[in-house]
């Protein structure tokens, strides 16, 4: 199988490497005739491809796949690149996004059962692209951006192409999420997400100190009261089941090196039956450890999907004075799937803020919803941030915490969090931003930790 998937990957290598931009702007426009000519060409040396009678294209299976198939479609590709057909050759390639469906959604089956996935084709590191089952999405247009950016994947719809070029450094691990997962979504086409500030109080100190000619700060955390912070953590998680909440959002750097086993064991202890009624995914307050910012992400079971570092450090100023957040970057950038939602990601705080790495991974992954926890001392960027992901179909949850307040900057606390929506033309725009305000109690230092944000994500 990984035969097929290397055709189309050495395919669209070929196109992006050789054909200049205008070539798709030119491909999105092309005429009736053209369009006959390069169908011709394709039926003629693959007949295979098409049904003899309703001339449409057929689906694929693995049978059809066969030795004299791929002879073929290699000698059509020898004829295609020596006259330099790019026409035809983008046709064969969209051709055989289309004949790939029903087996792009049955490796999307058998992916949900790996602990995570990689690329489908075997050739990435030579052609530089990366193919996996493009997830559909509720929300997401069909031409996603096609009137903004002329590449190769306006074109596809069946395969997600990830090019190693817009991808750069980073390192992607895609987690297909079983349908069981999320049982209720098939028929609903509804997701619903909770959002907490969670508290008041700041159970940490920020150290600083120097290394080599930088100026750095790290987090130590207290150590106490950890019990009753993750009970906290522990009863809202409780109280968005009760909501029937798919997703549970909690902000950064509120956890503690306990967090993770008290939230499983706490989990471990309940019957299956009420397992199922916990949030589907639990995006735990991230912990500052070790050089690195981490946020857990559980599934309803207790079990660890994955854990996803902070990649682009904060910078504070003290007294007159820069300093750097101390981490370490990863790297590692994990993408979640799931049929009918799409391509979720977390962005801790400064890697959402960071616009040209959120836009990165944008244009790479596609991403149809960005989970953001953050603690900051205002809510202006985000807010201009997330104007930037609806623009690309993207919806994006985002929660901070009462506990970044600073004295003398209230005011930059208009909001604790947001959820940006995509919306549909015939949708009131203020819908598209739904705040969660903070209480007039964080202001004057005090918490009685029940706010609780839900919001409703659906089909434009």
């Amino acid at each position: 199988m990984n035969n097929i998937y290397n055709v189309v990957a050495y395919l669209c290598s070929y196109i992006i490497n050789t054909c200049e931009e205008v070539f798709f702007v030119h491909y999105s426009c092309i005429s009736k005739s053209e369009k006959e000519r390069t169908r011709n060409i394709i039926k003629e040396n693959l007949p295979q491809l098409f049904s003899s009678q309703e001339d449409q294209i057929v689906q694929l299976t693995k049978e059809n796949l066969t030795d004299s198939f791929f002879e073929k479609l290699q000698a059509l590709i020898l004829k295609l690149t020596n006259t330099k057909d790019f026409f035809a050759t983008t046709a064969l390639v969209q051709t055989l996004d289309q004949a790939l469906a029903n087996l792009l959604l049955e490796k999307i089956g058998e992916l949900e059962h790996d602990d995570f996935s990689t690329v489908l084709n075997t050739n990435r590191e030579l052609t530089g692209v990366g193919l996996l089952p493009r997830c559909s999405c509720e929300w997401e247009r069909k031409h996603r951006l096609s009137h903004c950016y002329n590449r190769m994947d306006n074109f596809l719809f069946n395969m997600l192409l990830m090019e190693n070029s817009i991808l750069g450094e980073l390192i992607d691990k895609h987690f297909f999420l079983p349908k069981s997962l999320f049982p209720h979504f098939s028929k609903t086409k509804k997701l619903t997400i909770a959002a907490t500030a969670l508290r008041r109080e700041r159970k940490f100190t920020g150290e600083l100190y120097d290394k080599d000619t930088v100026q750095y700060f790290k987090i130590v955390y207290d150590t106490d009261g950890w019990q009753e912070d993750n009970q906290l953590v522990w009863n809202k998680i409780q109280e968005a089941s009760l909501h029937q909440t798919d997703i549970i959002v909690f902000p950064e750097m509120l956890g503690n090196p306990e967090t993770v086993s008290f939230v499983q064991n706490k989990i471990q202890s309940l019957t299956e039956e009420e397992k199922q009624q916990l949030p589907s995914l639990i995006v735990l307050p991230s912990l500052w450890q070790n050089k690195q910012n981490t946020v857990t992400l559980l599934n309803k079971t207790g079990q660890i999907v994955y854990t996803q570092n902070k990649q682009n450090p904060f910078r504070i100023e003290h007294q007159g004075s820069g300093y750097l957040e101390g981490i370490i970057p990863s790297r590692v950038i994990n993408i979640l799937h799931f049929e009918g939602i799409g391509r979720i990601a977390i962005l801790i705080c400064k890697d959402f803020l960071t616009t040209k790495y959120m836009e990165q991974l944008m244009r790479c992954f596609k991403l149809t919803l960005i989970l953001v926890p953050s603690f900051s001392t205002g809510s202006y960027d985000f807010r201009q941030t997330l104007d930037l992901c609806a623009h690309d179909d993207c919806n994006v949850v985002w929660i901070n915490t009462c506990a970044a307040i600073e004295k003398g900057k209230e005011q930059n606390f208009e909001a604790i969090g947001a959820v940006r929506k995509r919306i549909s033309r015939k949708d009131d725009e203020s819908h598209t931003l739904c705040k969660m305000p903070p209480c007039d109690k964080a202001f004057k230092g005090t918490c009685n930790h029940d706010c609780m944000f839900y919001e409703t994500l659906a089909g434009c």
